[in-house]
């Protein structure tokens, strides 16, 4: 379409130059009604570019926002997720170096969470600069866009307007420059209409691919350049470790409990007597079978949220010199091992709450949600605000089109007005 109007009115203007110069000034005769009909077409087709120039600057400033905020939703789901995966990491960190009364992890253990943690600080910086180099390029085409959209609003707006006022005012010479001006600006506006209409339908088809992709899930799609997956290895390697660590915590604190706090050991055998008495204290349950399926407390044991109020009630007062504290009043654990147990169930409880966060990695399922938000809430405002910019564009081209054949009708009737009246 550019094309065809470059070369169509190039030729056209070349024509009306040919028949100025070998015509010599004939200009014909007036008519009244020739020249207040081009007035009133250019009144009318100046408030259409106008009107057109309008919609254009409002369509492009709420697409602008639109996509920008949409940017910005993808950004923050992306820095949460990568965000939790760095926590995670952090929280397997602290369970390697979880000790009551100086009993640790298994160096088997200590050694698979290095490798895990690894990976996972790995995948969240992966993750993390590939969302925003993703980000950045969006931005920067929605910015430009904007900028040239809006450049072209202003731009059409003053020539419909100066255009207007020259041709009613018989400036014929300026009124030439602007129909050359308009010439050029025009071809640049039917490209700039073009390249929309394809981000128009960019959009669309982005919206209908996130439905579908919603629908049924795919590894290594174009969406992968909005918000890409969690590598499904490290993300499945993360959640048998979360349980097997988490599996491993319990097993160390019931192990102190059983063997140690609920054990009455003779005076001379320390560090395991500490004149431990009174009501035995429970376990804690283990959230996993042994093949790491689900599994149900059993009665008499304590579950992560009720463990530390539960066992307060078994803590005692010590006396004796620092390290060899032993219990002064009834009790099953000293202030030490007390604060010991209730941090390893609280790391526990921690890498078990990371469990629904790792099954949203290894499905991707987080990736599914947000498409889900952006289909919902972001992609019929994206749809409308863009075919606002495309309807505005194509007012102000069709208004411009044909100001310009009036620009030169009505500047030609208003000049045989004047040489009428001369007459």
């Amino acid at each position: 379409m550019a094309v065809v109007w470059f070369v169509g009115f190039g030729v056209v203007l070349l024509i009306i130059s040919c028949c100025c110069c070998f015509c010599g000034s004939k200009d014909g005769d007036y008519s009244p009604c020739c020249y207040f009909t081009s007035l009133a077409f250019l009144v009318i087709l100046t408030i259409a570019t106008i009107t057109g120039c309008v919609i254009l600057h409002c369509g492009s400033d709420l697409f602008h926002h639109s996509s920008i905020k949409t940017v910005d939703y993808v950004v923050g789901q992306g820095d949460l997720t990568a965000d939790n995966l760095r926590n995670f990491a952090g929280s397997l960190a602290a369970a390697k170096n979880i000790t009551i009364d100086q009993i640790f992890l298994p160096a088997d253990v200590q050694g698979k969470i290095d490798i895990v943690e690894e990976k996972l600080n790995s995948s969240a910086n992966e993750f993390s600069t590939r969302l925003l180099e993703n980000s950045i390029k969006i931005k920067k085409v929605v910015n430009h866009m904007e900028h040239e959209l809006m450049a072209a609003a202003a731009v059409m707006g003053g020539l419909a307007v100066f255009g207007f006022l020259f041709s009613v005012l018989g400036l014929r010479f300026l009124v030439s420059i602007l129909v050359v001006l308009a010439w050029f600006n025009l071809t640049v506006i039917l490209m700039t209409s073009g390249v929309f209409l394809l981000l128009h339908n960019v959009v669309g088809d982005t919206c209908v691919a996130m439905d579908d992709w919603v629908t049924h899930p795919q590894a290594h799609t174009a969406l992968d350049d909005i918000l890409p997956c969690v590598d499904v290895a490290t993300a499945n390697l993360s959640l048998y470790r979360s349980q097997e660590v988490t599996a491993q915590l319990v097993a160390l604190v019931n192990n102190v409990v059983v063997n140690i706090s609920n054990r009455e050991f003779p005076p001379g055998l320390l560090p395991l007597y500490f004149n431990q008495s009174g009501p035995l204290m429970p376990v804690l349950c283990n959230p996993f079978n042994p093949d790491m399926s689900p599994r149900a407390c059993a009665p008499g044991e304590v579950d992560f949220k009720s463990a530390a109020r539960e066992w307060k009630r078994f803590e005692c007062r010590t006396a004796g010199p620092p390290g060899s504290e032993v219990c002064a009043t009834p009790g099953r654990l000293t202030p030490a091992a007390y604060g010991q147990m209730t941090a390893a169930t609280s790391v526990s409880q921690g890498l078990y709450e990371y469990g629904p966060f790792l099954v949203q990695l290894q499905d991707c399922s987080f990736v599914r949600e947000t498409f889900l938000s952006i289909s919902d809430n972001n992609c019929p405002g994206l749809e409308r605000y863009s075919r606002h910019v495309y309807v505005g564009l194509i007012i102000i081209s069709g208004a411009v089109m044909l100001s310009v054949v009036f620009w030169m009708v009505h500047t030609r009737q208003r000049r045989r007005r004047a040489m009428a009246k001369q007459l």
